[in-house]
Parts: structure tokens; sequence; C-alpha cells
């Protein structure tokens, strides 16, 4: 089976079929969303903290969804124009920016508190261009994403890299351009599960203790002990509300309205002494 970033530029295979049909897919949906629970973790974001987090490649806001859920504030950047088309007609919370990451991006600096990014990565290694030189679009990319983020921030990409030597070049650039940290492989000894992630710190937390590559996931699993699957992310999803409070309560209501009034959406209920009230079970 060919890789995608094989067939055609991203904002060309990407197009208004294409789109539709991977947001549509339900498959695709779990896997994402898993993915994205996955790169949260790894992010080690401190319990009921909201964030300011930027989503690269976001695509139709499948990964994005899942940050709303976790009660963080996003922005969500993509090439492809049919992609984010399907994210604005679906009326996703963050706010999205047409950019091939490539070129680098223009955010002020220590803007974000994290970054994830969930199958995009290798995009960047193909030269769909004569003038494109995959080891200038990475130092771009991570300088200014190094820029952009907060000291100590940690930014985690879940990626498909086609082989060791993309493996070294993306990790070499990124140390270069001053990012620390190294590749997480969850399930390294099964072929359908497991996954690549490049966590990467820009910097150590000021006062902090040095911080440490995250512990990879099923080093001893057995290769067809994993699956990915709803079940999945239903039982980490109870596992995290047995520490954690729900975060849609009356602030979390106040601030979604608040956000909707500001894209000058119609229709928004007004404030009143019942926003967020939680109501009595009727049995």
């Amino acid at each position: 089976m060919s890789r995608p970033e094989h067939k055609a530029p991203p904002e060309i295979f990407y197009n208004d079929e294409e789109a539709r049909k991977y947001t549509s897919n339900s498959r695709i949906q779990s896997v994402q969303a898993e993915l994205s629970l996955r790169a949260l973790e790894l992010l080690n974001i401190p319990e009921n903290e909201t964030c300011f987090l930027l989503d690269i490649g976001c695509g139709s806001g499948l990964s994005g969804e899942i940050l709303d859920e976790e009660g963080h504030v996003w922005i969500g950047l993509d090439i492809s124009p049919s992609m984010l088309q399907v994210a604005l007609d679906k009326e996703v919370e963050g706010d999205l920016f047409l950019q091939d990451v490539g070129q680098g991006m223009n955010f002020r600096p220590g803007t974000f508190d994290g970054a994830i990014s969930i199958s995009a990565l290798q995009w960047l290694c193909n030269a769909d261009q004569q003038s494109h030189n995959p080891k200038s679009r990475l130092t771009r990319f991570f300088s200014t994403l190094y820029a952009s983020l907060k000291r100590g921030a940690r930014a985690v990409f879940q990626f498909y890299p086609e082989n060791d030597d993309q493996c070294e070049l993306i990790m070499n650039v990124a140390m270069r351009c001053g990012f620390e940290g190294g590749l997480v492989v969850d399930y390294p000894n099964s072929k359908k599960a497991k996954k690549y992630y490049l966590c990467l710190f820009a910097g150590q937390i000021p006062g902090g203790q040095k911080q440490q590559i995250p512990q990879a996931l099923g080093e001893e699993e057995e290769e067809h002990d994993v699956i990915y699957s709803n079940q999945r992310i239903r039982e980490r999803q109870k596992d995290k509300g047995k520490q954690r409070k729900s975060v849609k309560n009356r602030d979390w209501v106040l601030h979604k309205k608040e956000v909707a009034r500001t894209r000058g959406k119609k229709d928004v209920p007004f404030d009143s002494k019942y926003t967020g009230r939680k109501r009595r079970s009727k049995f």
C-alpha cells in the first residue's frame, strides 16, 4: 500500500472528496482520538489546567475536538483548504489558519503552552516542488515553532516515518533548532499498534527538574495483544475522570458562549443565574 505523501502534495491529495471521506470514516475517528489522547498525555499538562495549544496539521478538526473535550483552547494549522472547510462546516471551537508550516510560522514568542501534531510531520520530508528542500523546510518549521512555545513547553508529534534515515533527519534538525527530547515508540513489538511520537522540550522548566523523555507503552506486549478500539478510549477517559473534576462547569459554559459571541455567531443564549446549572436527575 503506497503512502499518501507519495501520491500528491497534501493540499492536492486532501481534496473536497477525500476530506469528507477521511472525516466521516469511523475507524479513522477512533484512531485519531486515541492518538490525540496519547499526545496529550505526553505533553504532561498539570491536572485541571486549561492550556493554549497549537494543533499542527489539524485537518478537519478531529484532534482539535479532543483538545476541546479536555478543556483546552487551541489554534489549528493546515495546508489543505478542503480539510479546513470541513472543520468550519463542523463549527469546531478552535481558530483555524491556512498555513504551509514548511515556510515557518509567525506567532509571537512564547505564545503557546504546548503543541501537538497527528499524522502530519512526515509530509515535510517530501520535496513536492522543485524549490522544496526537506532539510530547509524542517529547519524553518522547528525554529519558528521553538520561538512560539513558552520555555519548558512540550511539542508532541505522532508521525509515520518512512525509514530510519527520515527519523534521524527530523530529530537532528529539531535538536539543532534548540529542542531537547527524543523518540517514544509505543508497542514496538506490534506491527499494527506500533506508533511513533517525537516528544520535544522547548528548553527546561524554569527552576524545575530536568525533563525526561516519557516512558513508552507496551514495550513488553506481544504483537497481537493491542488493538485500537473505542473501548480503549472509554477506559482511559474513565480513569482520568476518577482523578479530576469535570471541566464543563459554569466557567466552561461562559467561556464557550463568549467565544461564540466573539466569532459573530447568532442565537447565543443570554447569561443568567441558571447558566451552567447542574440539573437534578429525573429518576
